[in-house]
């Protein structure tokens, strides 16, 4: 009796109902699994951008270290300790030379962008225009100023925890990128390791050549600006050059926020001044945008301009000011994993990859 019952109770588990029921519950299972992960990196989202932010910080100190150990006598491991020390000694250097002086300038600036406002308003016919934008930014900003001036604070002091963290990190990912390239491989197959390490390698190079790129634009764009607002008379022209060159960091909208500054002082002082300043800003963003960006970016990493405007959109609307500041590097990574993963490997489509020229003389060595 109890057999011909365990018999039964088989039959009714192996019942094509049964299967049935259990595929699906396997499958809304799954599906609840996926949609708790999407909503758990969601929530983790600025966690996520600060890593980012630190594995692009670590790309170019190991970038720093392998052209000290190439090029100098120093021990590759030594030679990141070195990048640091390096690194470090110049931004103070640059701090104690200029940075009086560029604080200085940077203070002017904002003590007189009140009053070129008002001038300003006053040329195209509106009285009290700074009065104006503070009821304005007010407005939109709720009643209460003093908790907003509060907010600004934590705000300020966060970013500042924020970019502690970011260096503390780099400095982790740079001394040992192996330990941390296996820990990722480590998530997939063992038979895709492999293919992980190499889009690893390829995407690291990509970068590397990227921000390489934009710091050389960045510093043409800084000094052939310096020069010019000099040369114009424009007041605090070394701080006006360093808002152009640190705003170039974002194409396409950057320069423009970098132009504010210096069109708004040139308001201020005569019609002659601001056609001056005008041109100058719209010839040097010419230049930068035909003539030096192309040719840094043969030996970087050209991306098109429509998938940069998107990424600054999406990036910014998604995280704020770190997305719009981080859109391109990261429109770089995911452009270079798709075109190698996707594209390439699973389409079977030929394409270039940036970045790919440079993996096999890559000095880390390679993870088996």
């Amino acid at each position: 009796m109890s057999q011909s019952r365990q018999v039964s109770w088989r039959d009714r588990l192996g019942s094509p109902g049964l299967e049935r029921d259990w595929d699906y519950l396997k499958r809304l299972l799954l599906t609840l699994v996926v949609l708790g992960l999407a909503y758990f990196l969601w929530r983790i989202s600025g966690i996520l951008l600060l890593l980012f932010a630190a594995v692009l910080l670590a790309v170019l100190f190991r970038a720093f270290a392998d052209l000290i150990s190439r090029h100098t006598p120093v021990p590759q491991r030594w030679a990141l300790t070195a990048a640091i020390i390096t690194v470090t000694a110049l931004v103070v250097a640059f701090l104690v030379l200029f940075g009086s002086q560029i604080g200085g300038q940077i203070s002017q600036v904002f003590e007189r962008l009140p009053d070129a406002i008002d001038a300003v308003g006053n040329r195209i016919g509106i009285n009290n225009a700074r009065d104006e934008l503070e009821n304005a930014i007010s407005s939109n900003s709720g009643p209460n100023v003093l908790s907003r001036a509060a907010g600004l604070g934590y705000t300020v002091l966060g970013a500042l925890a924020d970019l502690a963290l970011v260096v503390i990190a780099s400095i982790y990912l740079a001394a040992d990128p192996r330990l941390y390239r296996r820990g990722v491989a480590k998530l997939l197959p063992p038979s895709q390791h492999a293919r992980v390490f190499d889009a690893m390698d390829v995407t690291g190079n990509a970068l590397r050549f990227w921000f390489a790129g934009q710091l050389v634009t960045m510093l043409l764009v800084g000094v052939a600006s310096g020069l010019a607002y000099w040369w114009i008379g424009l007041p605090s022209p070394l701080a006006l050059a360093i808002i152009a060159a640190a705003t170039n960091f974002v194409p396409f909208l950057g320069p423009i926020l970098g132009a504010i500054p210096a069109l708004v002082f040139a308001f201020t002082m005569d019609l002659q001044t601001v056609l001056w300043t005008l041109g100058v800003v719209v010839a040097i963003q010419q230049i930068e945008g035909n003539v030096i960006t192309p040719f840094i970016q043969k030996r970087a990493v050209a991306m098109p301009p429509v998938v940069v405007l998107f990424a600054i959109g999406v990036f910014g609307l998604l995280f704020g000011l770190p997305g719009i500041f981080l859109a391109v590097p990261l429109a770089v990574t995911i452009t270079v994993l798709v075109k190698k993963l996707w594209v390439r490997q699973t389409l079977g489509e030929d394409t270039t990859v940036p970045g790919e020229e440079a993996s096999s003389d890559d000095t880390v060595p390679k993870e088996k």
